[in-house]
């Protein structure tokens, strides 16, 4: 995901005041672990989520919630037309 220059503080404000139905939808869905980290050097931001189902994860965007974050959030980040922050998929090319 790619922030907007300067917005790292309340990209980070925003997230550590995460409203409590956002959290428990994340949690409902299977999320065990999620971490977001940034580059300074570049404004992207990379995401680490451990889930323990894919179809249940993959129910999370049609979540009302999750369409209201992303509605809140969209004014700091590149978005696609619904607002969903504009990502990148990862190739693993190593596990240790």
């Amino acid at each position: 995901m790619k922030l907007y220059p300067d917005l790292k503080a309340e990209y980070a404000k925003r997230h550590n005041e995460l409203w409590p139905e956002m959290r428990e939808m994340l949690k409902d869905h299977g999320a065990i672990s999620y971490s977001i980290f940034f580059d300074p050097e570049t404004d992207y931001l990379f995401g680490y989520l451990e889930i323990k189902d894919d179809a249940k994860w993959s129910k999370t965007a049609d979540t009302e919630i999750n369409r209201k974050w992303w509605d809140y959030m969209a004014d700091m980040m590149e978005t696609n037309p619904d607002n969903s922050p504009v990502t990148v998929d990862l190739e693993q090319v190593f596990e240790l």
